[in-house]
C-alpha cells in the first residue's frame, strides 16, 4: 500500500512541477492572459503559489514563489522515492 501512495505522491508532485513551469513560461510569453488552458494552469497552481507568495518578502517585481514551490515539490518527490 505504501508503494501505491509513494507513486501517487511522486506523480502528483511531477504534474504540479510541470504546471508551475508552464505557468512561468506563460507569464513570460503571454503576460496578458489567454484562453481556457491558461486559466486552468493558473487555477491549478494558484493554491500552491499564493501561500508561498504571502510568506516571501516583497522583491523588486520578481516572484520567487514558483522557485520555492518547485524546490518543495522536489523534496517531497525525494521523500516519496525513499518510501519505495
Amino acid at each position: 500500500m505504501s508503494e501505491v501512495l509513494a507513486n501517487f505522491v511522486f506523480l502528483l508532485a511531477t504534474v504540479l512541477t510541470l504546471l508551475i513551469l508552464a505557468r512561468v513560461i506563460i507569464s513570460w510569453v503571454m503576460p496578458g492572459g489567454g484562453g481556457g488552458l491558461v486559466a486552468f494552469v493558473y487555477a491549478a497552481t494558484e493554491p500552491i503559489l499564493a501561500p508561498i507568495r504571502s510568506l516571501l518578502p516583497a522583491t523588486a517585481g520578481i516572484d520567487f514563489s514558483p522557485l520555492i514551490a518547485i524546490l518543495i515539490l522536489q523534496v517531497i518527490t525525494r521523500l516519496a522515492g525513499q518510501m519505495l
